[in-house]
């Protein structure tokens, strides 16, 4: 769900995060005369303003301003997030887990309650982002940010603009068509297909959207989540699923693209900031949450990843053009079309991803 990283920056990244845990922990922040500590963050790659596109890098002045050394390392997906909670020794202060992860490590004890006199600027979150369907009590989230799903076309190649996913099963687009390579997104495109509720199934609602997915298996020429990036900025495919926010940086590097919502609404996702039962530092944890809304910070976040911000006091900080974007920020009337995930028995979980797996590797 998050922005595409090059290798290069991965390994970067990597190199980095293995050397700050090694040792670096205790070193003072940039421009600090005074060491106050450290934080330590597990955040997915890529998903915060890092001083590139003219914008600030928002971790190094966090640490200028508090004096708090941030030790920074990065996950691919929500279960790798989780995996490395429950089965390793790490001890991170601050994660961002989507909405279904949320629900799975709160009903597993696995978060404390978030201190929220130690956020001022939680003042600057919107009511819709407050108290979110996996925190009703709101007492473990601060929202970071969020988006929809929709599909991004070649006009060259798609006669007219889609409204509705069926358009991912048009027998004309055969070998052109590209499907989301994520089983609760691509199962989730079926289910409403289906119409079936994706928020939450049963085995018996796998099968049906599995059943959905062989009859497309055909027409796709491969199933992507980054790639999508090449595929369609290169006009080698027709269309594909993808999240709003990315689809804007995608279209802005090729001018045949342009982007459809299904008019029957799509997923609704965000992330959002929580403090696991591993922390060590969890003032420091709120801290760097608090920070990270500041309503010029949450600009600068919200420009580099184009996904929408919670923070209505970033709003005047935001051009015009992001601002009135419906990509990144998409109207009311559709987000309350929308559905969210919500987490699920994890045998019916489990048995998602290996239906979806079979699908993949059908000839």
């Amino acid at each position: 769900m998050k922005k595409i990283i090059s290798f290069v920056l991965c390994a970067v990244m990597v190199c980095t995060s293995a050397a700050l845990f090694a040792g670096c922990g205790s070193g003072s922040g940039s421009g600090s005369s005074e060491n106050k500590g450290e934080v330590n963050v597990y955040n997915w790659g890529d998903y915060v303003a890092n001083g590139m596109d003219g914008l600030k890098d928002v971790v190094a002045e966090f640490e200028k301003e508090t004096g708090i050394k941030v030790n920074y390392t990065t996950y691919d997906t929500n279960e790798e997030l989780y995996n490395m909670l429950k089965n390793s020794n790490a001890e991170y202060d601050v994660i961002v887990p989507s909405e279904y992860m949320v629900t799975k490590l709160k009903s597993e004890d696995m978060l404390m309650e978030i201190n929220f006199d130690n956020i001022p600027n939680y003042k600057y979150i919107n009511e819709r982002f407050k108290k979110l369907p996996c925190d009703p009590e709101g007492k473990y989230t601060v929202c970071y940010d969020w988006g929809v799903t929709a599909m991004i076309y070649d006009k060259t190649k798609v006669d007219k603009k889609p409204t509705s996913w069926e358009a991912l099963w048009d027998p004309k687009l055969k070998g052109q068509i590209l499907m989301i390579n994520n089983s609760r997104d691509a199962m989730g495109i079926a289910m409403q297909l289906c119409g079936i509720n994706p928020s939450n199934f049963t085995k018996e609602d796998v099968d049906k959207a599995a059943a959905k997915l062989r009859e497309q298996k055909p027409l796709v020429k491969k199933y992507v989540m980054d790639q999508v990036f090449t595929e369609m900025e290169g006009s080698q495919a027709a269309i594909a699923p993808y999240y709003a926010g990315d689809i804007s940086v995608i279209m802005d590097n090729n001018e045949n693209l342009d982007y459809a919502f299904p008019e029957s609404g799509s997923n609704l996702f965000y992330d959002a900031f929580c403090i696991p039962k591993t922390c060590k530092n969890k003032e420091n944890a709120e801290a760097f949450i608090n920070f990270m809304h500041k309503p010029e910070i949450a600009a600068e976040n919200c420009k580099y990843l184009l996904y929408g911000t919670p923070n209505d006091g970033a709003l005047e900080y935001l051009d015009e053009d992001i601002k009135n974007s419906e990509l990144t920020f998409p109207s009311d009337e559709y987000v309350n079309k929308c559905y969210t995930f919500s987490d699920v028995d994890p045998e019916v979980y489990a048995y998602m991803q290996e239906q979806f797996l079979k699908i993949q590797s059908t000839n």
